[in-house]
């Protein structure tokens, strides 16, 4: 297992909006939360992760992002001078998951985890890895101490 830990990550904001990622618990999967100081809990970036054996022994492995989007307030609020406390007005959600057999290397998977990543960052064709190097990433993933790719690599469950 690889000990959690807290992480940073960009967002594509005007102005760029960057998500302290901090463990919360591993139990009964790891959790990390948002720790933006201006953000009411209920609105802080959410990431969970899991790993669960099938009945063949073969391996679902899932990461779950939630992003959380703020109602922005009115400027003045009500007569007597009430304005309502900030809520989510919607959170938007992306999950990855994996199906890994259980026979799978660390490359089958890394592989699996690289080809899926150039089509998410938009490769159109068979050599284009669309922002990603094509002939690099495999082995960094393969490679990489981070808990997300030895989550989907190594089957390493942070905790």
């Amino acid at each position: 297992m690889a000990n959690m830990v807290t992480f940073v990550q960009n967002d594509d904001s005007n102005p760029l909006v960057t998500h302290t990622f901090v463990p919360v618990t591993d139990t009964p999967n790891p959790f990390w939360r948002g720790s933006n100081p201006v953000t009411p809990l209920e609105g802080q970036v959410r990431l969970t992760a899991s790993v669960e054996q099938q009945k063949n022994g073969s391996y679902k492995i899932t990461t779950k992002l939630e992003v959380p989007v703020m109602e922005t307030l009115g400027a003045s609020g009500s007569a007597a001078g009430y304005v309502a406390p900030p809520k989510v007005a919607y959170t938007n959600v992306a999950i990855f998951t994996m199906f890994a057999d259980r026979r799978s290397t660390i490359s089958d998977r890394a592989n699996l985890y690289k080809i899926m990543l150039g089509l998410l960052a938009g490769a159109t064709a068979t050599a284009d890895q669309g922002t990603l190097n094509g002939a690099s990433v495999a082995d960094t993933i393969k490679n990489s101490a981070r808990q997300i790719p030895q989550l989907y690599t190594s089957v390493l469950v942070p905790n």
